[in-house]
């Protein structure tokens, strides 16, 4: 007898997002396979989509979420897509260090036939109170752990964004660069932690972190670090960029909270791209019962900004 046990965002079959609203990724991705343009294993037409991970609004029109990004390496302006597709996908590699039992670099797709890829529909909360829903492809952070194999002591997760020639925006000499972020072990542990390759069924493109990225819906969209080249892990807790820039607007947790505001403006609402419709803000972006439980013992930290 099978014995199913149920997670906390598992939804009912009627809850799930219907499937022209993914707009009709199979069909897409089928043909772009077929002209062998896709990289091995980055988003395939085969991937399973997990209907357990389904946002509760209807998906965001692909032009505007890949559009509409805020990538500083390239430029502070929304409308840097062209400029990002001069970074180059492939080769790339990725460093594993600090508290392992072996620090190594590994190349992305000799990780990405170690991992399960699937789908999943995650809402997307920018800080600057715009949102996105979107279908990433990819894997939990979990399984980038179990491949890792940090030591015990170590209690936090480094993520370091690439530091390429053709980014415009590194010569700006007042920002910390690299992009640097960061979470503890037990978040990356959670199982809504994704490690994102593609995006509406097709590898992830660059302006909008590839080949490989950070995804944490329940997070502030800026701590979801672009373009990974180093994972490292530690016991001490990282300064993260945006903190650095500024902690008392950007801090290390980054939680999404309606009832917190931005110093310079509200985070109760939040403006949906495509439509431009605003909408209340949900506590930990409408995760709270699979995220909460993870700071129920930190509640003299500012877990929110």
């Amino acid at each position: 007898m099978n014995i199913i046990r149920r997670r906390g965002w598992e939804v009912a079959e009627r809850g799930v997002t219907p499937e022209h609203l993914v707009l009709n990724r199979r069909s897409l991705v089928a043909g772009a396979t077929a002209m062998t343009i896709l990289p091995p294993l980055a988003a395939r037409a085969d991937v399973p989509v997990n209907p357990a991970f389904q946002p509760g609004r209807a998906v965001t029109e692909e032009k505007y979420a890949t559009t509409y990004n805020n990538y500083y390496e390239f430029s502070e302006s929304k409308n840097l897509w062209r400029e990002a597709q001069a970074l180059k996908q492939r080769p790339w590699s990725i460093r594993l260090d600090g508290m392992l039992k072996q620090p190594r670099t590994i190349d992305i797709d000799d990780l990405l036939k170690q991992v399960s890829l699937e789908e999943r529909i995650y809402r997307h909360r920018c800080v600057e109170a715009w949102a996105m829903t979107v279908p990433w492809t990819g894997f939990p952070v979990s399984q980038l752990l179990k491949i890792a194999e940090p030591l015990g002591s170590a209690k936090y997760v480094v993520f370091e964004t690439t530091q390429d020639k053709v980014m415009p925006g590194l010569s700006a000499p007042f920002y910390p660069w690299p992009y640097v972020e960061g979470v503890t072990i037990d978040e990356a542990a959670n199982d809504l932690a994704f490690i994102s390759t593609g995006l509406y069924g097709k590898p992830l493109p660059p302006q909008n972190g590839g080949p490989i990225r950070l995804t944490l819906p329940w997070k502030y969209g800026f701590k979801s670090a672009k373009a990974i080249v180093k994972i490292s892990f530690t016991d001490k807790r990282p300064t993260t960029f945006w903190e650095s820039i500024g902690p008392s607007e950007y801090g290390f947790w980054a939680n999404v909270n309606p009832a917190v505001a931005h110093p310079r403006w509200s985070q109760a609402s939040e403006r949906l791209l495509g439509s431009d419709e605003r909408v209340p803000t949900q506590i930990f972006n409408g995760y709270a019962e699979q995220v909460a439980g993870l700071y129920s013992d930190r509640k003299n930290e500012k877990l929110f900004m």
